[in-house]
C-alpha cells in the first residue's frame, strides 16, 4: 500500500460574487478531482488549532501529522532547517521576504505595502540583493541568509521571540502601525530601503514594469524546532515535494526525504508534470512508502486577489499533476490511499490566510462504491463529515 498527500495550498476559498457565489474550487474544471469525489469521502478539516495564527506553517505541520499545539516553535526555524543553516539554543530565527513598500518620497513608515512577493522575484536576482543586505547589515548579532524567491532567513543571535505581523497580512496598507516595536529590527528595515530601492536589479525591474525588491520585511520569529521522526512516528518512509523552504524545512525536522524537481518555484508556471513524475517515481521506483506533494500556486494566487490565476492554479493542479498520479498509480497495479486537501484558505476577498476548515478528499483505490457529490468546499460541509484536530487525519490517511 502507497500513501499519497496532494496539497494545494491557500486552495480553499469562499464563495464570489463574480463567479455566481461559487468559490474557485468550484468554478475550477476539474475532472479528475470529480471523478475521484464519486469514490471518496467527503469531509471538513480543523488544520488550525484556536487560538493559533492561520498559517501555512501550522496547517502543513497538522496535514503532516504533528500537533501543531506541540510541535510548532516558528516558521523561521523550520525554514533555518531547509536551507541548512545550524540554530544555538539562544537563537531566533527570523523569516525576511524582500517585498515591495511604494518608491515615493514619504517617510519609511509612511510608505504602503503593495506586494508582498515583488512579482515573485527570481532566487538568481534576490541573491544579488540579499548579497547587498549581507555586505551592509551582517554582524555579530545579526545573520542574513539567502533562501528562495523573495523568501530568506535572519537569525538573531540571543534574540527574542518578537509579535511580527506577515506582509501578506497587510497589503495596500500603510506601514507604520505594522513595524516591529524593536528599535534594531525596524531600523534594519528602513535601512534595507536604502540600499535596495536604488539598486541595479531594481532599476532594471522597474524598466520590465515588474514590482521593485525594495525593502525587506520580518515575521515569523521562532526558536529551534524538535520534530519527532515521521518514519518512528507513522511507521512509513515519507518524501517531501515542495518548492518552499517552509515545506522543505518540516521534511528535514521530520527526517524525511527532500526531492527536489527542475523547474519547481511555487509559482503558476512551476513544474507541474515534474512534480507528479516525481511522486509517482518515489513510490513506485525508490521504496517510498509516503510521498507529500505540496503545491504553492493557489495560495499566492490568493495573496495577488487574482481569481482568474487562481482558478488556473486549481486547474493546473488537477490536469498537470492529479491526472499524471493518478493515471500512473492506477497503471502500476498498486494499492494507494490519496488524501486533497488544502492546509488553510487563501480567500481572494481578503488576500491573506483564514482559520476556516477545509474540505479534504480521502481517495482509496480499492473502493469501488460511488458515493457521489463533488469535492469542493459546500458538498464537504453538507457531508457533514468534521474533523476536529487536523492532525489526527494523517493517522486516517494511514488507517491507524
Amino acid at each position: 500500500m502507497k500513501y499519497i498527500v496532494i496539497l494545494g495550498d491557500g486552495m480553499a476559498d469562499e464563495p464570489i460574487a463574480q463567479i455566481d457565489g461559487r468559490t474557485p474550487l468550484m468554478a475550477a474544471d476539474t475532472p479528475v478531482m470529480d471523478a475521484l469525489a464519486a469514490k471518496s469521502e467527503i469531509g471538513l478539516a480543523h488544520t488550525i488549532p484556536k487560538g493559533m495564527k492561520p498559517g501555512s506553517d501550522t496547517a502543513n505541520l497538522a496535514v503532516l501529522g504533528y500537533d501543531p499545539e506541540k510541535y510548532y516553535t516558528g516558521r523561521s526555524p523550520l525554514e533555518a532547517l531547509s536551507i541548512g543553516v545550524p540554530l544555538k539554543d539562544t537563537d531566533i530565527a527570523i523569516r525576511c521576504n524582500i517585498v515591495t513598500v511604494s518608491d515615493d518620497d514619504l517617510p519609511y513608515g509612511e510608505k504602503t505595502i503593495i506586494d508582498h512577493s515583488s512579482s515573485e522575484i527570481s532566487t538568481e536576482d534576490a541573491a544579488v540583493l540579499m548579497e547587498a543586505i549581507q555586505k551592509e547589515m551582517n554582524d555579530e548579532t545579526y545573520q542574513y541568509y539567502v533562501g528562495t524567491s523573495y523568501r530568506h532567513l535572519t537569525v538573531w543571535n540571543k534574540g527574542d521571540v518578537a509579535e511580527l505581523v506577515p506582509p501578506h497580512d497587510i497589503l495596500g496598507k500603510v506601514i507604520g502601525q505594522y513595524l516591529p516595536e524593536d528599535e534594531k529590527l525596524r531600523g534594519m528595515m528602513e535601512r534595507s530601503y536604502e540600499i535596495l530601492n536604488n539598486h541595479p536589479i531594481n532599476v532594471e525591474r522597474a524598466k520590465k514594469g515588474l514590482n521593485k525588491a525594495n525593502s525587506i520585511w520580518f515575521w515569523g520569529a521562532g526558536t529551534r524546532p524538535a520534530l519527532d521522526s515521521f518514519e518512528e512516528k507513522y511507521h512509513k518512509k515519507g518524501a517531501m515535494i515542495s518548492a518552499v523552504d517552509l515545506l522543505k524545512g518540516i521534511a528535514v525536522g521530520a527526517s524525511m526525504g527532500n526531492i527536489d524537481v527542475p523547474g519547481a518555484n511555487g509559482t503558476l508556471e512551476t513544474n507541474w508534470e515534474g512534480k507528479a513524475e516525481a511522486a509517482v517515481k518515489a513510490l513506485l521506483e525508490d521504496n517510498y512508502d509516503f510521498v507529500y506533494v505540496h503545491m504553492e500556486a493557489p495560495d499566492e494566487m490568493g495573496h495577488q486577489g487574482s481569481l482568474e490565476r487562481k482558478i488556473k492554479a486549481i486547474e493546473y493542479l488537477d490536469s498537470r499533476v492529479l491526472s499524471i498520479v493518478v493515471e500512473k498509480m492506477e497503471k502500476s497495479g498498486e494499492d494507494y490511499r490519496m488524501l486533497v486537501m488544502p492546509d488553510h484558505p487563501t480567500p481572494i476577498a481578503c488576500r491573506t490566510h483564514t482559520s476556516d476548515p477545509v474540505p479534504y478528499m480521502l481517495y482509496d483505490s480499492r473502493q469501488n462504491q460511488e458515493s457521489g457529490g463533488l469535492y469542493n468546499e459546500a458538498d464537504a460541509k453538507k457531508n457533514g463529515i468534521v474533523v476536529e484536530q487536523g492532525y489526527t487525519l494523517m493517522s486516517k490517511l494511514l488507517e491507524k
